[in-house]
């Protein structure tokens, strides 16, 4: 058995210098699969395997191990230092692939349908959009404290920050007047405790619903139960803006953060692996 790559059409280059191609994963020049590779918007040293599929008549032969060792070996001809998959949560025989393989968990997409009344805050807590000066603050904000994030998750800080900007214009646009975004502030008592970052965007394949882009509970106020009040609020938002689908990323580390969401119903919907290309 002779397993390859063989691209359907031609490397197609991005104005930030990424690249994407489509393969058909051949046995001795017969197609038996198909694998898309592309670069990260504004982070062309990451590659990710988009897609790796393997027909069905043709599994259990060990192509899916090849072709995904083949893909690597592209993306180092792409001068690419990582790899990033999403395995969605119900295909477990890619799960173990990826750990095969040396993949390491990084993060989740989890998400939840809502049903009901939208949830009640508890007495005394309120949401209200940001003002613009809180937005500019938050903004300077959220901005550090998202590169730092990358930073502790692998990212050089370079790195890091050119993610955060990529994802900051491409997320708004229109800064705080971006169509379809909402920025919160929560108040207890009259007093802000936590902040709030939803947008829309597909949450599961072909259902759109609300994001939440960032949740965070002021630093002197946390372990008083604002984290779950801003959660409420994120599902209040949704259920104001006619969705009943809201979902959210979290990484795998972050413990605390997973057994909230959990507990509030939320579900993996795709673990999030990445490996270094040395």
């Amino acid at each position: 058995m002779t397993t390859t790559l063989r691209p359907t059409g031609p490397l197609q280059r991005q104005p930030d210098g990424g690249r994407a191609r489509a393969y058909d994963i051949c046995d001795n020049g017969r197609p038996v699969g198909a694998v898309a590779l592309a670069t990260v918007p504004g982070a062309a040293w990451a590659g990710t395997v988009r897609e790796l599929r393997i027909d069905d008549a043709e599994r259990r032969r060990g192509r899916g191990t090849v072709a995904a060792l083949a893909a690597e070996e592209v993306l180092r001809g792409w001068e690419c230092t990582e790899v990033r998959i999403a395995v969605p949560s119900s295909a477990t025989a890619a799960g173990r692939l990826a750990s095969a393989l040396g993949y390491t968990e990084r993060s989740r997409n989890l998400a939840k349908r809502l049903t009901g009344e939208p949830p009640a805050l508890p007495p005394g807590t309120v949401g209200r959009p940001m003002t613009e000066g809180e937005f500019e603050h938050w903004s300077r904000h959220q901005g550090e404290g998202y590169a730092r994030s990358w930073v502790a998750h692998g990212l050089t800080l370079g790195q890091a920050r050119a993610k955060m900007e990529a994802d900051r214009a491409a997320l708004l646009p229109d800064g705080a007047a971006t169509p379809g975004v909402h920025l919160e502030t929560l108040e207890h008592e009259g007093v802000s405790v936590g902040t709030l970052w939803l947008g829309r965007r597909e949450v599961l394949p072909g259902e759109p619903g609300l994001y939440v882009y960032d949740v965070e509970v002021a630093g002197a106020r946390r372990g008083e139960g604002h984290g779950r009040s801003l959660m409420l609020l994120a599902e209040r938002c949704a259920s104001a803006a006619g969705t009943r689908l809201i979902g959210l990323h979290v990484f795998a580390d972050n413990t605390p953060a997973l057994g909230l969401y959990t507990a509030l119903g939320y579900r993996t919907t795709a673990v999030n692996s990445a490996k270094r290309l040395l």
